[in-house]
């Protein structure tokens, strides 16, 4: 039977949707949650799905730490890892079970889709290309959720005290090992502009660099060979603007995390707030 973790930090807004898609859909195995360093109802609207759902508490607001909780209280495989701000539209849990019951891959993630709903054209820009890069489709990145065979999770111990648990999970794979689910697709919430875009970005880009820091002889299970995408796009002027706010994207990220970098100890998760809409439950 598989199982979810589902770690928690002051998700009031989004984390009611994203357990009413888990419950009312054909999924039947435990959902753990944990509530870490939770200041606001997180906590309190995770327990009106109890006992369907279990609820954990913790002061430490870790990510990671919450991850190695919630596995301290997980039996089953194989095991899906899901951030608390996205749904999983119909029928991709069964999807992503499948694909890893079929032993071929032994971690696999949704497809991203973007609402960009609230987004203006600067963050919609960004998002097209981002996404139409190999690297957003080969499997655990930008998508909020992936899983583990038994086999994949015995790859490594407890999670490290890291910024991308979702990055450093992906690089223990080759890209043979890990994939995209066709058909199985998971809703993130866009930011609504380039101040907020700029933020998770900017926090993408440290936890990478960190990565490269600590563990650098995982960096050779990472093919990057962007070369024909870049060169489809570069050929197509209409493509031109959303490439410039691309560019200038990661530019201001690049420069910001490499401030944030010389005081890591100090730094402190950054969110974004413009997607996080107050749910009235």
């Amino acid at each position: 039977m598989s199982e979810i973790i589902i770690p928690a930090h002051n998700e009031e807004g989004l984390i009611h949707g994203t357990l009413t898609s888990l419950v009312d859909s054909d999924f039947s195995g435990p959902v753990i949650v944990v509530c870490n360093g939770c200041i606001d109802n997180t906590l309190i609207i995770a327990k009106k799905f109890e006992p369907r759902v279990t609820v954990l508490e913790v002061e430490t607001p870790s990510k990671t730490n919450a991850i190695n909780l919630g596995e301290e209280h997980a039996s089953s495989f194989p095991r899906i890892y899901v951030d608390a701000d996205v749904e999983l539209t119909e029928g991709s849990l069964e999807k992503i079970i499948k694909a890893l019951e079929k032993g071929t891959h032994l971690a696999v993630s949704p497809i991203p889709k973007m609402n960009l709903e609230n987004a203006n054209w600067f963050v919609k820009a960004y998002y097209e290309i981002w996404l139409s890069l190999p690297y957003s489709q080969q499997g655990l990145m930008g998508s909020g959720v992936y899983a583990l065979s038994e086999e994949g999770r015995q790859r490594f111990g407890k999670f490290p005290d890291i910024i991308a648990d979702d990055g450093y999970v992906r690089a223990l794979f080759k890209e043979h090992e890990r994939c995209n689910v066709e058909g199985a697709y998971s809703v993130v919430t866009a930011p609504a502009n380039l101040h907020w875009l700029i933020k998770i970005k900017t926090r993408s880009r440290m936890g990478q660099w960190q990565l490269a820091h600590l563990y650098p002889e995982l960096l050779s299970n990472e093919e990057k060979n962007y070369s024909s995408a870049i060169f489809d796009i570069f050929i197509n002027p209409k493509l031109w603007p959303k490439v410039a706010v691309y560019l200038y994207v990661n530019i201001v990220s690049r420069i910001l995390a490499k401030r944030k970098m010389n005081d890591l100890a100090s730094y402190c998760w950054e969110k974004d707030v413009s997607s996080r809409v107050k749910s009235d439950n």
